[in-house]
């Protein structure tokens, strides 16, 4: 069955060296694990990729068997048909039966046809998965209100539904072929689809720390888990605005009882705004009369940004939280269809300069 690991990598921009380009589409397919930041080192290259360089991208249609690949690339017999398995799953590999062997050529004739090929397959697979992600999403009008940080790296799994299992039900089958779990995951280990629920049915964004609490685990797993989340397009990190007041009087009461109104209004930064507004927040503290409802309506005409920057003057840090990826499912799956076409459309752009390379 069809199933491809999608990484987004920056591309090898102007290189036109054959070693340099295929390491990159490899990596980029998931197919090997790059272990340090740059392309091209003999020493880093894989079996696969040496079956890819070696063998089926000299001659992409001659029909290769095992005994044939592993000839060309050092490999066993059990070495080779590991590694063809891979590229079969992902599509850049077709596979015929004569006799005994199994013959193999890259799909297309060429590594632009057959990266073209698994594009549309990938895309249309992805694209049925995420349909069934948006039915978890709770539609809210709120949720979206505040922007969110800047996009982290995409990697996503792509794989068509399997057989049915009596472990689990059809939500945790694409967790799982989204590549949520992870790559150890006990069989029995549900914390990824648990946490995708929990975030897609709120409204509002949700901190690692109650997350953690809410199902009884450590913050260190949940923060794996929500990074593969991350990562996949599906959730986002966003400020918790409805917080900063909170957190401002907390720093405002602290700095006032050990610094002073001048330090406030210094590097404090209630000199920054509006004259009406740090008096109030500087009376309320000699008084001790403020609290966070106040706090929260003094502070109501100053831009989300200033209050960010006040709340960072007075030692405090901006609390964050994660928060699904869109308003409702469609939204979701919009996002994620949009990294994915970003992702396939480096993955065609560098195929096609390798061919282009290895013609001369």
């Amino acid at each position: 069955m069809f199933a491809l690991r999608l990484i987004e990598y920056p591309m090898p921009t102007g290189s036109r060296d054959v070693d340099v380009l295929l390491t990159w589409i490899l990596d980029s397919m998931g197919l090997i694990r790059r272990r340090v930041d740059r392309w091209g080192d003999d020493e880093q290259h894989s079996a696969l990729h040496r079956i890819m360089r070696d063998a089926l991208l000299a001659d992409p249609l001659r029909g290769w068997d095992t005994r044939d690949l592993g000839d060309a690339s050092g490999l066993s017999h059990t070495g080779t048909h590991h590694q063809m398995a891979k590229l079969r799953s992902c599509g850049l590999v077709s596979t015929e039966v004569d006799g005994k062997w199994h013959i193999h050529v890259l799909r297309g004739g060429s590594v632009s046809a057959a990266v073209g090929l698994v594009s549309v397959q990938a895309r249309a697979v992805l694209e049925l998965r995420v349909s069934e992600l948006a039915g978890l999403v709770q539609p809210s009008e709120t949720r979206m209100s505040i922007p969110a940080e800047e996009e982290v790296g995409f990697a996503i799994s792509i794989a068509e539904p399997g057989a049915r299992s009596d472990a689990g039900d059809s939500i945790d089958a694409l967790v799982a072929d989204l590549g949520l779990n992870g790559g150890r995951s006990r069989e029995d280990d549900r914390l990824a689809r648990n946490l995708l629920c929990e975030i897609s049915s709120s409204g509002h964004p949700m901190t690692i720390l109650s997350l953690a609490d809410r199902f009884s685990e450590s913050r260190s797993r949940v923060q794996r888990a929500v990074e593969r989340m991350r990562s996949a397009a599906l959730i986002e990190r966003a400020p918790m605005v409805d917080r900063i007041s909170q957190d401002v009087y907390t720093g405002l009461m602290r700095q006032h009882s050990g610094r002073g109104e001048e330090w406030l209004m210094s590097r404090g930064g209630l000199g920054r705004l509006d004259e009406s507004i740090s008096k109030a927040l500087l009376d309320g503290a000699k008084k001790g009369s403020l609290n966070t409802e106040k706090v929260q309506s003094i502070l109501a005409p100053v831009p989300i940004e200033d209050q960010r920057i006040l709340l960072n003057t007075l030692g405090g840090r901006m609390p964050f939280g994660i928060r699904v990826a869109g308003a409702d499912g469609a939204q979701v799956a919009e996002r994620v269809m949009r990294r994915a076409d970003r992702a396939l459309r480096r993955l065609r752009t560098v195929a096609q300069r390798l061919d282009e390379t290895i013609a001369g």
